[in-house]
């Protein structure tokens, strides 16, 4: 018997290369696959496997939930995440649900075989120093979340505009404001944002609007 693997993915060319790569070699059998966290949650149980390989991004919801939910239920089940975002919150998230290791799909087979089976024998392959990092970042954009609900509406607008390479000039006539009024404001913003830089505030607006995963 090979180490039995559970594959959630919602594109099927992904499973069938990973279904592949896996039973090339005879160590590894892939005992059940789902392309949306529902068909996974439902189905894991019967197939038993030692590991399920997930991917974050999911027509019904996203990969660490169900990892979350899979290790909750079923503790025996290692979970390694695999998927074509390199995204901090995602990671950070992943190690408060216990996975044993964060991938990319742009991974080499081999360590993807290595990971699995790593993994399948206990082992958690997200060091600490990258998960202490990944949860740093992930209260720092916390923070930010929490200081831009402190933000006016008209804040707000700005910010925007900071975000999408808007001139102060070009803000200003948009929101009918002096000028001068957008670059006091602009201020303002950085401030309550604990910024000092347009870059800066451009960069974190992006971010924030970025998809959510959700909480553990």
């Amino acid at each position: 018997m090979g180490i039995r693997v559970f594959l959630l993915d919602d594109h099927e060319v992904v499973r069938q290369g990973l279904r592949r790569l896996l039973e090339a070699g005879g160590e590894f059998e892939v005992v059940g696959e789902a392309a949306s966290a529902a068909e996974a949650l439902d189905a894991l149980a019967a197939c038993r496997p030692a590991v399920a390989v997930v991917d974050v991004r999911l027509p019904d919801g996203n990969g660490v939930e169900v990892c979350r939910e899979i290790r909750s239920a079923h503790p025996e089940v290692a979970c390694v995440i695999l998927t074509s975002y390199a995204d901090d919150e995602a990671l950070a998230q992943a190690v408060l649900a216990g996975a044993s290791a964060y991938l990319l799909k742009q991974v080499h087979g081999s360590d993807l075989l290595g990971t699995i089976r790593a993994a399948a024998k206990g082992h958690r392959l997200i060091d600490q120093a990258t998960a202490q990092a990944a949860l740093a970042r992930l209260e720092e954009l916390a923070a930010a979340r929490s200081a831009l609900e402190r933000l006016t509406p008209r804040e707000r607008s700005i910010l925007a505009g900071i975000a999408e390479g808007k001139t102060n000039k070009e803000i200003a006539a948009e929101l009918y404001l002096a000028e001068k009024t957008v670059k006091n404001q602009v201020s303002v913003v950085l401030a309550k944002l604990g910024l000092v830089r347009r870059s800066q505030a451009a960069a974190l607006a992006a971010r924030l609007a970025e998809p959510r995963l959700p909480g553990p």
